[in-house]
């Protein structure tokens, strides 16, 4: 048997290092080979090489895009190619390494040589796709999609470029040549994509849960059901883009695609306005009171955050559903549900109401054709503002607030009976699915309820989403016989990412096991919740995890908030331990 040592290095050690390993790996392994792979990066080295392996090895492999220390590898046959060669054509580079060793075929072959090398009839047919996943808050969910489908592509010696969005913006950004040359793009995403980009290309659309989780299945089904979008059209409000969805991305279309795609504009106001006010009270709970005091200017500077919630949720709900056309009316019919008192189901409402009356002005009014450029510009800001407006002010804002203002006293002055079921359900609710679309739905009721001063259901919301991640994270420790050995190291990123509140640390746990975590994980949740509300607990963040508890002022009952997310860790370890059985003696 032929044995192989390699190294792949990338500057970060993150990505293109272990998708090169991997890829050596499976595609030696296939062909009858014995290959150890060391990897390197910023964090330091994996599974180095001992001298014996080199010792041993018939062929050396350096796929790097660093320096690679080269002194321990003389008198052996080197050699060298990237990173990105190897996860884009591995067979073709262990072919290419091969005639290294066999002199016969390839007498002289020069030892600094890489992939380039290979003719073009060496070359393999490869598949090019370009890419974009994008959820609401673009923390976690958005970019497990996209190593999902990096590695996926690499393994089926496909060539993908991904361009990941959310909350913080656009990153790696696909390039206008990216686009060009890709057979099919592919965007698995929640919230609204614009693909006015990709008019002409085969588009297909599915959740980025989908392709965290199915990331293969995406890939195949991208091949047999993209669709091509008509280049007049170049949005995905195209009949032929509609067609490339109708299975598995129908549930995610619609009403509950355009809410999350408010929902993840107005976060960042959210976060800020939440975060600045719990700074204005470590000066103390009336300090804002004090004009020009610190506190007050904070104090100032968060409301003003919090006044931007609506409208941004309502304008970018409109966005999703029209485009651009529906930002004017959006924004401004979530003004006037800010100024009506109709709060966010007011702005909901608005945002709704904004999107689908700019879309059909968009789609159904026809000018003449030297006066279409006045349309956009004109037109539909025009007349889309005004109808929203007067529906607004005379027949929608008064009714809604008027509801709102029920809900809150009822919420506000609701016993504790009530208020623990309330905790128990939305606990509950963040544990459903990490992140997904039933935990966003509980996120969005409590943050909704900020803007009422209602803060009780902020408090267990976070509770019960920092839970599922600790509590796995807690039952790898005490339970190290029902987990791998890599279970129980992504359990320590787990506890991070719990700490910080971020569900989504849970889900690769979720995904390999559903049936017996996500169960132990609800109960967790539902305990954090209720003991939260029927605690009294009230948080004015939104966001942050346990940092939060360090701001004064800014959770009420800390030591109370402290034991409830403590008990729904510990249930949820506990459960987890019960139901989960000990791993099989190898």
């Amino acid at each position: 048997m032929i044995k192989i040592a390699a190294v792949t290095a990338c500057p970060t050690g993150i990505a293109h290092t272990h998708l090169a390993a991997e890829a050596l790996q499976a595609t030696a392994v296939h062909q009858g080979m014995h290959i150890s792979v060391e990897r390197q990066g910023a964090h330091g080295t994996e599974n180095q090489l001992s001298a014996s392996t080199i010792e041993e090895a018939d062929l050396i492999i350096i796929a790097a895009d660093i320096q690679v220390d080269m002194d321990r590898f003389e008198g052996k046959h080197v050699y060298k190619t990237t990173t990105s060669k190897v996860i884009r054509h591995t067979d073709t580079v262990l072919s290419s390494a091969m005639k290294l060793i066999s002199p016969k075929e390839v007498p002289e072959l020069p030892l600094e040589n890489d992939a380039l090398a290979m003719t073009e009839e060496d070359k393999p047919e490869t598949l090019s796709f370009v890419a974009i996943t994008a959820c609401p808050t673009g923390i976690a969910h958005t970019f497990m999609a996209a190593d999902a489908l990096k590695k996926t592509a690499a393994k089926k010696n496909y060539e993908i470029f991904v361009e990941t969005q959310g909350s913080v913006g656009s990153k790696t950004p696909l390039t206008s040549e990216q686009i060009a040359n890709a057979d099919y793009v592919v965007i698995a995403a929640d919230t609204h994509v614009n693909t006015s980009r990709f008019a002409g290309k085969k588009v297909y659309r599915t959740g980025v849960g989908d392709a965290v989780k199915q990331p293969e299945q995406v890939l195949d089904e991208a091949i047999q059901k993209a669709a091509v979008i008509n280049p007049q059209d170049g949005d995905e409000y195209s009949s032929a883009i509609k067609a490339g969805k109708e299975e598995r991305s129908a549930q995610r279309s619609g009403p509950y695609k355009h809410l999350l795609t408010g929902v993840s504009f107005m976060l960042p106001m959210v976060v800020a306005g939440g975060l600045i006010i719990a700074i204005s009270f470590i000066f103390g709970i009336d300090a804002a009171q004090q004009p020009e005091s610190l506190a007050a200017g904070l104090m100032s500077i968060g409301q003003a955050a919090f006044g931007l919630m609506v409208p941004v949720l309502a304008g970018y709900i409109a966005f999703s559903i029209a485009d651009r056309p529906g930002l004017a009316p959006g924004l401004v019919g979530g003004m006037l549900a800010n100024t009506i008192g109709a709060g966010f189901l007011g702005g909901i409402l608005a945002g709704f109401l904004a999107g689908y009356v700019a879309l059909w002005m968009r789609d159904k009014l026809h000018l003449p054709q030297n006066l279409e450029g006045l349309k956009p510009v004109l037109v539909i800001p025009l007349l889309s503002t005004l109808v929203v407006g007067l529906l607004m002010v005379y027949v929608i804002g008064e009714p809604v607030a008027a509801i709102l203002a029920a809900m809150t006293t009822f919420l506000q002055g609701m016993g504790t009976q009530n208020a623990i079921l309330l905790g128990l359900v939305i606990g509950g609710m963040m544990a459903v699915d990490m992140g997904g679309p039933v935990n966003k739905a509980a996120y969005a009721f409590a943050v909704g309820l900020l803007t009422t001063s209602t803060y009780g259901p902020m408090a267990a919301v976070m509770a019960a989403g920092m839970t599922p991640p600790l509590g796995i994270s807690l039952a790898t420790v005490i339970a190290k016989n029902r987990f791998t050995k890599d279970e129980q190291n992504a359990g320590k990123a787990a506890a991070v990412l719990g700490l910080s509140f971020i569900t989504e640390g849970a889900i690769p746990f979720a995904a390999k096991d559903p049936a017996r975590v996500i169960p132990a994980c609800i109960i967790g949740s539902a305990i954090a919740g209720g003991m939260s509300m029927a605690f009294g607990c009230q948080l004015l963040a939104p966001h942050g995890g346990i940092f939060v508890l360090a701001i004064p002022n800014a959770v009420t009952h800390v030591a109370m908030y402290g034991l409830s997310i403590l008990a729904g860790t510990v249930l949820t370890a506990l459960a987890l331990i019960v139901i989960k059985p000990p791993l099989k003696a190898s």
